[in-house]
């Protein structure tokens, strides 16, 4: 049955699961992941002990970006099931007393969705102004480079701004030309949208991960951005977490949610948000989302972009981690995360995953689930998964990787290796490679070709290896997950940073009511002197030094538990 703490605000005692559903588990045997592979695989999940499944888009779609491209909110891609497999899925996760959370993405649709084939078709269409729709410059000839309506670059690479002859305009498309923005200064777009979360609600699904969901408010004036080096402007000071933000959110929480009996988990994706932004919007007295995810810790190890990876300086994550708790203790709440479909696998972003794979991947685990917040695990993260060695352009499926890859190459003259070793570092197909069940071809994933190639290392990072091993990877999770459900204090204390400017320990306490817990963890491949300790040690990655006081080998995390006055 379920985890968590029953009740309003159920969600600050669970643990969340993002399922990727391409990945996941083929059951048809088309070398896909589906809605009915996510079921047969529910047992596994509810005994690792997780609360909720965040389900990334299912929706119909072209799958231009995989699905966050889509062309119909209300019905099922045949790729991954239909409607009646969502409601079995649903019925199967409450009867074990889990949640399921919808991604939702409402800043922008596919181009292939109904709204935007009639908006695209003439100025008088009934959907005409539901898209950011603009003239070009003054002067400019449509179509022509130099009369888009501003400089802006699109995440994706290229312009944000793609001509549309029917209308003699161009629409706004932050990310790839298939996802154009949708206009929310339209209250009659915003009414479809609620509606849509209603229905969806009415159906069973238990909250939404809301996708960029900071930048459906935009500067209306459009600005022209500072010039990049890929010749485009930077448009994010002129949408992201725009001027009317709260006031969307505010409207959508009583359209939506307001009113209803359950309380729902509703997480928004925001890029570039501020803790002050954050401590606003998940006020629990006023505030608009339970909580967001931001970005700020992920971009640590960036120089100048994403695709520039530089080494992590451990301080600087700490820095950043306590300045969040810092700012949503009084009444805000966090979101803990490494992993999810966009960032790379964290034991080997920030980890050893060679001679110190179990150690550092249990260690990174540990200092983050004990903080106050809700932990997020990203489907593998819990059988210590690595990035994968791509061999050449032609192994990866992202379209951000493809068109980086295109742009970097062709246009910018940069060699080759050089752009690949950088989309092995950092490109989202990491994450997005078949779930590791067992050591047999396909990993246990299909018995089919898979969509995109199985990490090699599956043979020996899988499952079927870990399941009932008490020294594996996902047993540390397992046991990280029970303390959670298991220990007021991890939901209810303070938090405390300590050491903040040792460059290999990670340390902190939560307290609360007479309790305290010691996270200490050596984040680094020396072994290093620590003195810090508690009265009792409730759980360590690495029993067999747990007895060598003063000292943590490499990769070492501990928790203690103390009774304080």
């Amino acid at each position: 049955m379920s985890h968590s703490q029953p009740g309003r605000e159920w969600w600050r005692s669970a643990v969340v699961y993002q399922v990727y559903p391409r990945s996941f588990q083929d059951s048809d045997g088309d070398g896909i992941g589906d809605i009915p592979g996510i079921v047969s695989r529910l047992d596994y999940l509810h005994d690792l002990g997780v609360d909720v499944i965040w389900l990334s888009p299912v929706y119909r779609s072209p799958h231009d970006d995989n699905g966050y491209d889509i062309s119909d909110y209300e019905d099922i891609d045949p790729t991954f099931g239909s409607l009646a497999d969502i409601d079995e899925l649903i019925a199967q996760l409450h009867a074990r007393g889990m949640k399921l959370v919808m991604d939702l993405v409402v800043n922008h649709t596919s181009d292939e969705h109904a709204w935007f084939v009639d908006s695209r078709s003439g100025r008088d269409a009934e959907h005409a102004d539901w898209y950011m729709w603009r003239d070009p410059r003054p002067g400019a000839v449509g179509g022509r480079p130099g009369a888009e309506p501003n400089n802006w670059g699109s995440f994706f690479s290229g312009s944000a701004w793609e001509w549309e002859p029917a209308r003699g305009q161009y629409y706004l498309h932050l990310f790839s030309r298939k996802q154009p923005d949708l206009n929310w200064e339209n209250p009659v777009v915003r009414r479809a949208v609620y509606d849509m979360m209603n229905r969806w609600l009415d159906r069973g699904v238990d909250g939404f991960r809301m996708d960029v969901i900071n930048f459906i408010s935009k500067d209306l004036a459009l600005p022209d951005g500072e010039v990049l080096p890929t010749g485009f402007g930077d448009g994010m000071p002129f949408f992201r977490s725009g001027p009317r933000l709260q006031e969307f959110l505010a409207e959508m929480k009583a359209e939506v949610f307001d009113g209803r009996e359950q309380d729902y988990l509703t997480v928004g994706e925001m890029p570039d948000a501020t803790p002050e932004l954050a401590a606003r919007l998940t006020d629990s007295r006023t505030g608009q989302l339970s909580m967001i995810f931001q970005f700020e810790h992920v971009g640590l190890d960036q120089i100048g972009g994403k695709w520039n990876v530089g080494e992590l300086d451990l301080r600087d994550l700490k820095r950043s981690f306590a300045r969040w708790q810092e700012a949503l203790a009084e009444h805000g709440w966090n979101s803990l995360y490494w992993n999810n479909h966009d960032q790379p696998r964290i034991v080997s972003r920030w980890g050893n995953d060679r001679e110190h794979w179990y150690a550092s991947a249990t260690a990174l685990a540990t200092v983050l689930h004990l903080q106050r917040g809700t932990p997020y695990v990203y489907q593998g993260e819990e059988l210590g998964m690595t990035n994968v060695p791509f061999d050449d352009i032609g192994a990866l499926r992202d379209i951000e990787s493809i068109n980086h890859y295109a742009t970097a190459v062709d246009l910018l003259g940069h060699e080759p290796e050089d752009v690949l070793a950088a989309l092995r570092a950092m490109g989202r197909d990491n994450a997005r490679t078949p779930m590791q069940w067992t050591a047999e071809p396909g990993a246990g994933f299909t018995s089919a070709t898979p969509w995109i190639g199985v990490n090699p290392n599956h043979e020996r990072v899988n499952a079927a290896a870990q399941v009932g091993d008490p020294g594996s990877v996902w047993a540390h999770y397992r046991r990280l997950i029970a303390l959670r459900h298991e220990d007021p204090v991890v939901v209810q204390g303070d938090f405390r940073m300590l050491l903040p400017d040792d460059p290999a320990v990670f340390a902190y306490t939560r307290e609360a009511e007479g309790t305290r817990l010691l996270v200490v963890a050596n984040l680094s491949d020396d072994t290093v002197e620590c003195d810090l300790a508690g009265d009792r040690l409730v759980l360590t990655n690495l029993p067999e030094h747990a007895g060598v006081g003063g000292r943590l080998a490499p990769w070492e995390a501990r928790i203690y538990r103390s009774t304080v006055a």
